[in-house]
């Protein structure tokens, strides 16, 4: 999909395509529609898989 270059500096959710005006719109979009996403993503546990190597 190729957008207008009117849309190019508007910030877009990821996950529902939607155009905002700036990214505080955003954010509360994301916040209140994708709140379930978010919080599992927050919660989620991570930690390096088995036989990572770690480069000091």
């Amino acid at each position: 999909m190729v957008l207008p270059l009117v849309d190019e500096d508007k910030p877009k959710c990821y996950l529902c395509h939607e155009g905002f005006e700036d990214i505080e719109e955003l954010r509360k979009h994301q916040q209140s529609v994708h709140k379930e996403i978010f919080d599992f993503r927050k919660k989620a546990k991570r930690e390096s898989a088995p036989g990572d190597v770690t480069v000091f």
